[in-house]
């Protein structure tokens, strides 16, 4: 298995793309803004594929996740939609 090189971060509190161009995500730190719902990650804009959902609560505890290998290939970009007040950081590389 290999490790990922030259791994950088985006933040976004809104809907939109957060990283253009292909990457490998290779974790997440999400913070709820109180709002159950889904977040969640599509390849190449809103209509793109979905390549991970995650459910969150109305808890405001940070989740934080490493995703094992190279992480999930986002090969256009990297498009997130979000529940209302809730914030992503990514690790890419």
């Amino acid at each position: 298995m290999s490790t990922l090189t030259n791994v950088f971060s985006a933040h976004k509190d809104s809907t939109g793309t957060i990283y253009s161009g292909a990457t490998n995500l290779a974790g997440y730190q999400v913070k709820p803004g109180g709002t159950a719902g889904e977040i969640v990650f599509t390849d190449g804009g809103s209509g793109g594929d979905v390549l991970l959902k995650i459910n969150i609560t109305t808890n405001t505890a940070v989740i934080a996740t490493l995703i094992p290998g190279n992480g999930i290939r986002f090969n256009t970009d990297v498009y997130v939609t979000l529940p209302t007040s809730a914030a992503v950081t990514i690790f890419c590389g």
